[in-house]
């Protein structure tokens, strides 16, 4: 295993600021339980619903507090990212938020739901092929026009700062939380809020949930090293991306395990979460359900189990349920 590391890319001061500089922009979201999902996991468990964040997802925390620490001159000309959706839309509420103008490159083929909203919060969106290199070209040539600032989706301080408020609320709304399940992509969700609770309430270990279809955590934390993600292929399009250089270590160092599930799995836990818990879950953000469901015999024997749903932006018109029971 690598050295670790002396300073991680956010700590709790940065997360603390990060609340009190988003407040006014986004929403407490709510905890909700569900007796039938309980009875399968065999415990009572927490679910902290981010598809009631503005934007249907937990990545507006982040891009509220990147967006509002860009110096005056700098934000005037605007920013840009790559997104596959739920950054997209959360980066063009926050420029709104500033009054700048926001561009987005998104791969093709992003569910339209996420295109439409993306625009209808007053982004430009500038489409490419679906690849990484594809989104990261285009991103500069957009940023080589307007001057603009790029704004990671999930591999800057601040965004990740941003993401772990998620922790902070947790720990307002949670009695003992013993495990928290959280979806990994990037790994901005999962390492803020590792870096919260590792100060706050150090007991509690913070799994990251993954698709086998797109495993590098998984399998960068058996390596001991990062291995970037060259071909993922999910249905959880929000969690296609590889971890960063600012989210690794986290990874590596403070999130307790990495637990992975195939698709159909899922796919199940998202159709549970809408007919028992009437909750709407997009495929990305029932993996952390899905992962735990799948692993329940894994969890210690007793404490309080929270999953975070970290997004509900569904494209209907993709919804495949064949093979889910």
């Amino acid at each position: 295993m690598e050295a670790m590391c002396a300073a991680y890319c956010a700590d709790l001061v940065d997360i603390r600021q990060a609340a009190e500089r988003i407040d006014p922009f986004i929403h407490t979201t709510p905890v909700f339980t569900c007796r039938s999902i309980d009875a399968l996991a065999g415990r009572q468990v927490w679910l902290k619903c981010e598809s009631f964040q503005r934007g249907g997802s937990f990545k507006l925390r982040g891009a509220v507090n990147a967006v509002h620490q860009l110096p005056e001159e700098q934000a005037e000309k605007g920013v840009v990212t790559h997104s596959s959706g739920n950054f997209a839309q959360a980066l063009a509420i926050a420029a709104a938020t500033r009054g700048i103008p926001a561009t987005v490159v998104m791969p093709s083929d992003a569910p339209e739901v996420k295109k439409a909203a993306v625009k209808g919060y007053g982004a430009a969106v500038v489409e490419c092929v679906p690849t990484l290199q594809a989104r990261e070209e285009m991103a500069a040539k957009v940023i080589a026009e307007t001057g603009g600032t790029f704004v990671h989706p999930y591999d800057h301080p601040h965004v990740v700062a941003g993401q772990g408020t998620v922790g902070l609320e947790l720990l307002e709304q949670v009695p003992d939380p013993g495990t928290v399940v959280v979806p990994v992509g990037g790994g901005g969700l999962v390492s803020g809020i590792a870096l919260a609770l590792r100060e706050l309430w150090p007991s509690a270990m913070v799994i990251a949930a993954e698709p086998t279809g797109a495993d590098d955590a998984f399998r960068s934390r058996a390596a001991g090293r990062l291995i970037p993600q060259t071909d993922p292929n999910t249905v959880a399009d929000g969690l296609r991306t590889s971890l960063g250089q600012h989210t690794w270590p986290v990874v590596r160092d403070v999130v307790a395990d990495v637990w992975t599930v195939d698709d159909v799995a899922i796919m199940s836990a998202m159709r549970l979460l809408w007919e028992r818990a009437k909750l709407v879950i997009e495929p990305s953000g029932a993996v952390g359900l899905a992962a735990l469901l799948a692993n329940r015999h894994r969890l210690p024997l007793t404490g309080t189990v929270a999953v975070v749903l970290s997004g509900g932006n569904v494209d209907l018109e993709r919804v495949d349920w064949s093979g889910v029971s």
